[in-house]
């Protein structure tokens, strides 16, 4: 009967150590309690604030188009100081009157630039096509905001001016338009003699220390308040024939153009910039 006994209580303890979560509950010390489930974390508005760095103030225009106080003003009607030729950096020969600048199409003056070269920007700039414009299509008002001069003549990237107002073109060229790239989303040009608005924002491309293209230009532009241009990525430079290419460049002059068609000359006011780092 003993060693029957004993066989029962050796098969018993067998069983025991055998069955799920004795072995661990055999190496436990004496005492020890438990561990305690680790409580979930309650969220709190504090771990989504970001403190710093503390934006810049600055003032405001009094006006959505008045230049604000960290803005470099390039045209405030007095004189063309900002202002050179594009073709020999020569002081700039169009014409101011009456808080106004006009373009000159006199042969030999041409397009004329910034002194002050920009790289990525904010931009304003208001312009008019003359109330008795003639000419049709391409011929009719036409000039263009180089948002980067990358040399002389019409090198770089235009945004398209032309009185777009009942004067049916090529939809690629018409204003508001990133020339033979960008079709404007809508069209809210104002007719000829009155005063129309650009408000830019450009992102220039960067390069490889080897030329090549790491991220190309995109620009974004409301015409009049109303967008046109969302962020657009473009291809290249603007070219009138051709495909557009890309051309190394650090920061480059801002350029208005003095385009060769016979139709009036349009005028410029309230030209500001602000460099966007």
């Amino acid at each position: 009967m003993r060693i029957q006994n004993f066989k029962l209580l050796l098969f018993l303890a067998l069983i025991a150590v055998a069955r799920p979560g004795s072995g661990q509950q055999s190496m436990a010390p004496q005492g020890a309690e438990p561990q305690a489930a680790a409580k979930p974390v309650t969220p709190k508005p504090q771990d989504t604030e970001v403190w710093e760095p503390v934006p810049k103030v600055i003032t405001p225009g009094a006006s959505n188009s008045a230049p604000p106080s960290d803005a470099i003003i390039l045209f405030d009607g007095k004189n063309l100081n900002q202002w050179v030729s594009a073709q020999d950096k020569s002081p700039a020969k169009w014409t101011v009157a009456d808080g106004v600048l006009t373009v000159t199409k006199a042969p030999g003056v041409g397009n004329i630039e910034t002194r002050q070269t920009f790289r990525n920007y904010q931009l304003h700039i208001e312009w008019k096509i003359p109330e008795n414009i003639t000419g049709s299509d391409q011929a009719r008002g036409n000039s263009g905001l180089f948002l980067a001069s990358t040399g002389p003549g019409d090198a770089g990237y235009e945004l398209q001016i032309l009185d777009s107002y009942n004067n049916k073109t090529y939809v690629n060229g018409q204003a508001g338009s990133i020339y033979k790239q960008g079709i404007p989303l809508v069209n809210p040009n104002r007719k000829p003699g009155e005063w129309q608005t650009y408000d830019v924002v450009w992102t220039a491309p960067t390069f490889g220390t080897d030329g090549s293209l790491k991220t190309p230009a995109y620009v974004t532009v409301l015409f009049n308040g109303v967008l046109v241009q969302d962020h657009f990525q473009l291809k290249g430079q603007t070219l009138y024939i051709g495909q557009p290419f890309y051309k190394p460049y650090e920061k480059a002059p801002i350029k208005l153009q003095a385009h060769g068609d016979r139709s009036e000359p349009i005028s410029f006011r309230n030209i500001w910039v602000r460099e966007l780092n």
